[in-house]
């Protein structure tokens, strides 16, 4: 029997796919077409699920894939205000702190301070189903079996490069690697069906002018299937 030399590559990413569960207080998950007030999606979107795994296990050779999003918690949305700094440290002064000059790294002044309403979600639960693919930055040391190993290892430990978040920096998130099946969502059952969330970020294409890229986002008994999704409902 023949196999396709593409589908054979599937199969093989399929096979080193991890499970996480990931949780916390608050998350928001930004939508784009909210110019002022920050507004979140109803769930997280792939490329946070994404950011979260980079932040936990990331290399040049790897590129994680984002499958299944499982909200096993429901859906609740909370409106508080933040204060928010719309300007940034100019990179004059950090160029003369470099060279060992003398600048202030901080922004002492309250004038620009903006204080900013948000709808956020609260007490968010996900479990991640992903796999990686190996790219064209692997070298020959770079093997699947290898990078599947560390991760679930930094998993397990609880290890990270940098602490992942919901979105917003100020929502740490909480994770545990998922050994077993994963969790039932609070949407089995007479709470279950089928519930379309709209159109919702994708990710963002680096290689073509940083582009937004959506797709139509479906959510079946609380596992939201983005291959499925980007299979059937396209992107834009």
């Amino acid at each position: 029997m023949k196999i396709h030399y593409s589908l054979f590559k599937e199969v093989i990413a399929i096979g080193f796919g991890i499970k996480l569960k990931v949780w916390g207080d608050y998350a928001c998950f930004t939508r784009p077409e909210m110019k002022v007030e920050r507004v979140s999606y109803d769930v997280i979107t792939p490329s946070a699920a994404r950011g979260i795994l980079e932040a936990i296990y990331w290399k040049p050779a790897i590129s994680w894939k984002i499958d299944k999003i499982h909200v096993l918690n429901p859906i609740r949305f909370d409106n508080i205000r933040r204060n928010e700094r719309p300007g940034k440290i100019s990179t004059g002064k950090v160029k003369t702190a470099f060279k060992g000059g003398d600048a202030a790294l901080y922004q002492d002044s309250t004038e620009d301070t903006v204080q900013r309403a948000s709808l956020v979600l609260r007490d968010v639960c996900y479990a991640i189903e992903a796999h990686f693919e190996m790219t064209d930055r692997a070298g020959p040391e770079d093997t699947a079996e290898k990078h599947y190993n560390v991760a679930l290892r930094r998993m397990r430990k609880g290890q990270c490069f940098h602490h992942p978040y919901f979105g917003c920096r100020e929502f740490p998130v909480q994770f545990e690697l998922i050994e077993g099946k994963v969790p039932a969502s609070c949407y089995r059952g007479e709470t279950g069906g089928e519930r379309d969330l709209g159109f919702m970020l994708y990710d963002i294409d680096f290689t073509d002018d940083m582009k937004a890229v959506f797709f139509r986002a479906s959510m079946v008994d609380g596992v939201i299937d983005i291959q499925k999704c980007l299979c059937y409902g396209g992107v834009s």
